[in-house]
């Protein structure tokens, strides 16, 4: 099972956007250094108290650079915010420079306030991200193109360089709301899903929904789904439930104000979904929360919670947020990973 990390080079109450580099590359020299997977990369605009992360192809270059076997991914590129020619040479560029070591992730975010301000209309977002990917892939076939759509025209284009990884790196897609499921399997996309906007149990019924979809594409396998979640590793169980709770608590209930602060932005259907997921939010307790939204426990508490979750949903990797609600002090964060590629990743090897 792949094991990896979710960044978003927090900005700590208090400290400087230097600090904020500062630590997330400490965090990635460490996890080069222990062996995990991957470093997955948030992309955060317009949020300063929050993250300096709203260049991360710029920061996958600079991890490209200096590790030497540690996977670089995106999670995600946000496809309508950008141009998609650009997006096809900036991401080839990194997969030359990391010697094929990146994967694509990407989305069109569930959230409308970066759209708004970049003066683009959260509702096109669906139909942009087709016809982006749809640039993307033909630019990486390295043959000049044309291409007239309703958002974007191309006109005699060749892009250069190419990725490393042919025909192009690995894509993963997430997957947060009911239609993306099926849609995704149907084009044999990996993906990334989430518990922040859905219990288990829709997040199973939803799974099903992919794999049908993959089945009946054709595709070989039954797909491929990571899991974003928010992990604590604890020296004690006690302290595995104790130590992240305040963090744990700022980061739900921060979604759930995202949630409500979103709703109306996008159209009837994506307001009564933002409504049902700000409404669910801000009625957990925090048992629920340790039981149905993260992973927190000791090594061993962790390797069955993993295991659980793997059978359950038919998990093929994790990407942990090790520091969800970013308030988990660095020198904890540091312990944590260490734990984790330690104690936690080689039960599942």
């Amino acid at each position: 099972m792949h094991f990896g990390m979710f960044m978003q080079f927090e900005t700590r109450p208090g400290g400087s956007q230097a600090a904020a580099f500062a630590e997330g590359f400490e965090l990635v020299d460490t996890a080069e250094e222990c062996g995990l997977d991957g470093a997955w990369l948030a992309e955060m605009h317009f949020t300063p108290d929050r993250s300096v992360l709203s260049s991360p192809i710029t920061i996958a270059s600079s991890i490209a650079t200096r590790t030497r076997r540690l996977r670089i991914g995106m999670a995600v590129y946000v496809l309508p915010l950008n141009n998609p020619l650009r997006i096809a040479e900036e991401v080839a560029t990194v997969d030359q420079i990391s010697q094929g070591r990146f994967d694509f992730g990407i989305g069109r975010s569930g959230f409308a306030r970066s759209y708004d301000i970049y003066s683009v209309p959260y509702d096109e977002s669906r139909d942009r991200f087709r016809e982006a990917l749809d640039i993307i892939l033909q630019a990486w076939e390295g043959e000049p193109f044309s291409y007239d759509g309703s958002y974007y025209q191309v006109a005699n284009a060749t892009v250069a360089p190419l990725p490393y990884q042919r025909p192009h790196p690995p894509f993963r897609m997430a997957a947060t709301t009911a239609e993306t499921f099926p849609r995704a399997g149907t084009d044999g996309y990996p993906i990334f899903v989430g518990l922040r906007g859905m219990d288990i149990p829709e997040l199973r019924d939803n799974l099903k929904q992919y794999r049908a979809a993959w089945k009946a594409a054709g595709h070989p396998g039954q797909g491929d789904v990571s899991l974003r979640v928010p992990v604590y590793v604890g020296l004690t169980e006690t302290g595995a439930i104790e130590e992240p709770f305040e963090s744990i608590q700022a980061y739900f209930g921060r979604m759930g104000r995202l949630y409500a602060a979103d709703s109306g932005s996008a159209g009837i259907q994506a307001t009564e979904l933002r409504d049902q997921r700000a409404s669910r939010l801000s009625a957990l307790s925090y048992d629920d929360i340790l039981s149905t939204k993260v992973a927190f426990g000791t090594p061993a508490g962790l390797v069955d919670r993993f295991t659980e979750l793997r059978e359950d949903l038919g998990l093929d990797g994790v990407v942990a947020e090790l520091n969800a609600g970013g308030m988990i002090p660095h020198e904890v964060v540091m312990r944590n990973i260490r734990l984790l590629t330690e104690k936690v990743m080689p039960a599942f090897r």
